[in-house]
């Protein structure tokens, strides 16, 4: 997979606010309650991921999502060019036979 920048620059910058707001928040409740620290502790790894994806401008999901669509694009594309190789003209309807 090619890394390349997928989102954009206003996308980056509530990304890094956001996450420097709960990276914060999650260290200051891991600093009062240490015992407690497994829910934080997620909280931090996660923000500090939406951080990092600020920065660089690169979302995984994003880039994962964006190639599903390509292949489901060409998928769809692949299967109409087979139904119009059948020998029936598109606007022709197919007879429907019940039985």
């Amino acid at each position: 997979m090619k890394v390349k920048q997928n989102i954009g620059i206003l996308n980056a910058l509530i990304r890094i606010t956001c996450g420097l707001t709960f990276l914060s928040w999650s260290t200051a409740k891991l600093v009062k309650r240490p015992w407690n620290r497994s829910s934080y502790m997620l909280v931090a790894f996660l923000s500090a991921m939406k951080v990092a994806e600020g920065i660089v401008r690169f979302c995984p999901l994003t880039a994962l999502y964006e190639e599903r669509q390509e292949i489901m694009d060409n998928f769809n594309n692949d299967s109409n060019d087979h139904k119009n190789n059948e020998g029936f003209a598109e606007d022709q309807m197919i007879p429907h036979n019940p039985t």
